[in-house]
């Protein structure tokens, strides 16, 4: 899928998805709640109220730049909490050069945080080793997200994941810290969403007059558009990622901005508009 915002274009390239098993991820999102919210359907969930949602990344090319948002799972990791994330050996690398672009030719990849579903492809494995798998590009990590997830912390998950899809690119001295207002280029900044996690970011697109967002992980599902109070178990603080739904709804709703949600399966991309006294996404 492609979608042109301006001079710029953004692709998906899609690792996995998924329809049910997220209930994990999003425990009150019930089929009950969820058959009731009709907008939901074909694209974000089936006809019995199951949620589909996909784990893909985004190209953004700009005129100056080709930026890959989130590196999804990646091939042959070990260590996942989630059973079926371990040892994959999918297309993706195939899939992103079918759709023009070859690892080689990306400049910049940014990591919106540094969870596992979000840096995997960061590397891939050589030999016995874990090497950058976009050589030529600068790896952005929000400077306080990587101050997180490096202090004390109780998730040795996350070490397994730091030490195989973050510290490589560290040691290859391809990694930046940047601040959550950072820019790339002219028609790309960021925006700090924290809550999913401390540094949280989306990224802005702004071109010719159009305007787009990825949204990261600020929410997961449409349905926490319905239902700004649907928190994730994945959130780091709960209340921050409330907070920062409401204050990104409010923001966006009725404005001619496509959102572009980073786990949203089918349509993937839609714009935000009111509805009563809530919202609903628009594909």
């Amino acid at each position: 899928m492609r979608w042109t915002i301006g001079r710029v274009t953004v692709t998906k390239v899609t690792e996995m998805e998924v329809t049910g098993g997220s209930r994990f991820l999003l425990p009150q999102a019930t089929r009950e709640a969820i058959l009731p919210i009709a907008w939901l359907r074909p694209h974000f969930a089936d006809a019995e109220g199951r949620l589909r949602m996909s784990i893909h990344a985004f190209v953004v090319e700009t005129p100056t730049h080709r930026i890959v948002v989130d590196t999804c799972l990646g091939n042959d990791k070990q260590g996942r909490r989630i059973p079926g994330w371990n040892n994959l050996a999918l297309p993706f690398l195939a899939d992103l050069a079918a759709a023009g672009y070859a690892r080689e030719s990306i400049d910049t990849v940014l990591c919106t945080h540094l969870h596992v579903d979000h840096v995997g492809w960061n590397t891939m494995k050589q030999g016995e080793r874990w090497v950058p798998t976009f050589p030529n590009a600068r790896y952005l990590f929000g400077r306080a997200e990587y101050a997180h997830w490096t202090g004390p912390h109780d998730r040795d998950d996350i070490r397994t994941v730091f030490a195989d899809s973050v510290q490589p690119i560290l040691d290859a001295g391809l990694a930046e810290l940047i601040d959550p207002d950072h820019r790339i280029g002219a028609e790309i900044s960021l925006i700090p969403t924290p809550g999913h996690t401390p540094g949280h970011v989306s990224l802005r697109i702004a071109s010719d007059g159009a305007e787009g967002l990825i949204t990261g992980d600020f929410l997961h599902h449409p349905c926490q558009i319905a239902h700004p109070d649907w928190a994730s178990t994945a959130d780091w603080d709960a209340a921050a990622a409330n907070a920062t739904r409401r204050r990104m709804y409010a923001a966006l709703a009725d404005r001619p901005v496509l959102i572009l949600g980073t786990h949203f399966a089918g349509a993937t991309a839609g714009h935000l508009v009111s509805d009563g006294d809530g919202w609903r996404l628009q594909v």
